[in-house]
């Protein structure tokens, strides 16, 4: 393992002690699961090539899936696409009347990242970077700007929403040549969905409608159009937690989000899309439950149903769903030696246990918990870093005292009883 900087050793150390996914370093720990990487590379591939995907990363509480999305996301800004990611929760759903799913949209755009803004936040460096290629194309031609921002554009205007999308770049356009920094700011603040009402956004730019709950999926549409046109390869949206939507009260609200997810299922299938991909994360079941999961709605669960040849150890990972695999011993032991370098800064000489201590440390999982060690691994990967910090932290201490002391409790769903702690949410 290369040399760790401390600044990402101590965000790692700090984010699995907590038992939440690191925003950096993920190359640093990444083991396993090389089929399912290797399926998302080829949808990631296929976007850049002006196509679609969707994909649904489908596993227990605490089998990995937003470590799994993460990474999916450090590859596509590789391959320089634009990605936009959201957890869904009570305030954010795909589809809703109520401003939930424009707040899906607002906090998706809000996290937008690019491979030089891996962090978020690369909305502004993305209209600028369109803005500065259209002003030097006019430059080299001798021609106007507006129109040559107006012909880049006008792919755009043939989309639902498109006028307006391309009025309100073309209005940053001319902040930046006047040096208005307030009509910029709300030129952002259109494109982020987040002016309330159409009143307000007409007061502040040339427009007549706002980025509401029933124009999301059709401005993410948009907005993979204009990133294409920007110099970008095209975009990824990543949204986890959708067992939130499982989680609705009402049996339509329900049946409306699940209708939503169609339709975009069924703009991929058929092609409707370019450069634009989706990959949904969720728990068994959220898909599977025939009363409150994707398969309750027919239409979905025909089209989301497994290979009936897919048996016996097989696999398929052509489908819509990928099925996260469960973590092998031995991609566990290897986990635990990739942390142990992390904590040593990637200095083999600095390791804090030897390797007799990770094999002892995975049979007294395996005693207390059984094979849900490593089938859901978080709280076991918790409880190994907090090992390794108290060791760091109390030089001296023997680790085989400290093991027999340890007790990683079994993955416990957060949900478990869905019946009992559903979310009242109305339409």
């Amino acid at each position: 393992m290369n040399a760790i900087r401390r600044k990402d050793r101590d965000l790692i150390v700090q984010a699995l002690s907590a038992g939440v996914v690191p925003r950096v370093g993920l190359r640093h720990i990444q083991v396993g699961r090389s089929r399912e990487v290797e399926a998302l590379v080829r949808d990631i591939d296929r976007i850049a090539d002006a196509g679609s995907a969707m994909r649904f990363v489908i596993g227990e509480y605490g089998a990995g899936k937003t470590f799994f999305l993460n990474l999916v996301r450090l590859i596509a800004l590789e391959r320089k696409l634009v990605t936009v990611h959201a957890d869904l929760a009570p305030d954010r759903r795909i589809h809703a009347t109520g401003g939930q799913a424009r707040g899906l949209y607002a906090e998706a755009v809000r996290n937008m990242a690019t491979r030089t803004r891996p962090e978020g936040g690369a909305l502004p460096s993305v209209v600028e970077r369109f803005v500065t290629e259209c002003v030097r194309e006019a430059e080299d031609a001798g021609s106007p700007v507006e129109r040559v921002i107006d012909r880049r554009l006008a792919p755009l205007l043939d989309m639902l929403g498109g006028h307006d999308f391309a009025c309100v770049l073309k209005a940053y356009w001319r902040a930046h040549e006047d040096g208005d920094d307030a009509l910029k700011a709300a030129a952002l603040r259109w494109l982020r969905a987040e002016f309330p009402t159409k009143t307000e956004a007409r007061q502040a730019l040339p427009v007549r409608s706002i980025i509401d709950d029933v124009d999301v999926y059709d401005t993410f549409k948009l907005l993979s159009g204009f990133v294409r046109i920007a110099g970008y390869a095209g975009l990824l949206v990543v949204f986890d937690e959708l067992v939130n939507l499982y989680k609705l009260q009402s049996a339509q609200a329900r049946n409306q989000n699940y209708e939503q997810i169609l339709r975009m299922l069924n703009d991929v299938l058929q092609g409707n899309v370019e450069g634009l991909g989706f990959v949904l994360g969720g728990t068994p079941d959220f898909l599977l439950d025939s009363r409150r999961g994707l398969y309750s709605y027919q239409a979905l669960q025909s089209r989301l149903a497994e290979n009936s040849f897919a048996t016996e150890g097989r696999i398929d990972m052509t489908g819509p769903v990928l099925r996260l695999q469960s973590l092998s011993p031995e991609d566990l032991l290897v986990l635990l030696s990739n942390i142990r370098s992390v904590f040593a800064l990637g200095d083999p000489a600095a390791h804090i246990v030897p390797d007799e201590a990770l094999t002892a440390f995975m049979e007294h999982c395996n005693r207390r918990i059984g094979e849900a060690y490593f089938r859901t691994p978080r709280n076991t990967i918790k409880a190994f870093v907090q090992l390794l910090a108290v060791l760091e932290q109390n030089p001296g201490t023997d680790w085989r005292e400290l093991i027999g002391g340890i007790a990683p409790e079994p993955e416990e769903a957060e949900d478990a009883d869905a019946d009992d702690e559903l979310v009242d949410l109305r339409l």
